[in-house]
């Protein structure tokens, strides 16, 4: 009598994979309504987001707005952070959330395989997006707290090769059979953790990680459609105190926690 098959699992990156804009950038118009960040800062932080979307960004850009990041989150309150991301999470997320992500997470589900988000983003942002989207894990930075306000200084950094280390270590934790794991990703940073994954597959890809996925015969995805959660997740509204602050308003760098380094080029 054979043995009984070890677990698998499906690991998904989150920004401009599951979520077509930066996680860590969304939620910068709440935090203005919360007296987090000066229309300065935003304004200025504006410029980020559209890098990030269409690409351009070389390392040297992504580390200097890294650093203006960290100055802007030290000695934010930890748990007014947490209220604004609860409290506006739904609104959020909602428009951003592609529609072939979700069928995926499904679909994985549906076969019984266990769902990780992987994100460079930060841990106060992307737990709650995970647990809205259904997510069995999360992996995600980890900002240093101090008397209940964050310092500016990161305690844990999920990313590039560290990515594929957490999924290593997970895997011997969960008995996760990495061969008949998958791994989804946008970014080129992220190949350390795809090839940490017996099917791994390229999510919108930047020009670097298309150039490495063709190499490598790994399936190129394209994800493009948003989808209304609210027909696939019987979740309430989002609380209404700072909500309707966070839809339609300019989507930009204000977030506790950051995407981290990535270089962006358009394909």
């Amino acid at each position: 009598m054979g043995g009984q098959a070890a677990p698998t699992a499906a690991f998904f990156d989150l920004d401009k994979t599951i979520i077509a804009k930066s996680s860590a950038l969304a939620f910068s118009k709440p935090f203005q309504a919360g007296g987090l960040i000066s229309r300065r800062a935003v304004l200025r932080s504006a410029y980020a987001q559209f890098v990030f979307l269409v690409g351009g960004a070389d390392h040297d850009q992504m580390e200097k707005m890294r650093g203006f990041m960290s100055q802007l989150v030290a000695g934010w309150d930890v748990e007014t952070v947490r209220e604004i991301v609860a409290e506006t999470l739904f609104n959020i997320v909602e428009p951003i959330v592609y529609d072939e992500a979700m069928e995926l997470i499904e679909s994985h589900h549906r076969a019984g395989r266990d769902v990780v988000i992987v994100s460079s983003s930060g841990s106060d942002v992307v737990e709650p997006i995970g647990a809205l989207l259904g997510a069995d894990r999360v992996v995600a930075t980890q900002l240093e707290i101090v008397d209940g306000k964050y310092t500016g200084d990161i305690r844990y950094y999920a990313y590039a090769e560290e990515k594929a280390t957490a999924i290593r270590d997970l895997a011997a934790e969960q008995g996760y059979d990495l061969t008949q794991c998958f791994g989804y990703s946008d970014s080129v940073t992220d190949v350390p953790m795809l090839e940490a994954v017996g099917r791994p597959a390229a999510v919108n890809p930047d020009k670097d990680l298309r150039r490495a996925a063709e190499e490598r015969q790994w399936p190129i995805l394209f994800f493009t459609k948003p989808v209304a959660l609210q027909t696939r997740l019987p979740l309430p509204p989002a609380k209404p105190t700072l909500a309707a602050l966070a839809v339609g308003g300019v989507v930009a760098v204000g977030a506790a926690v950051w995407a981290g380094v990535r270089r962006r080029e358009t394909t």
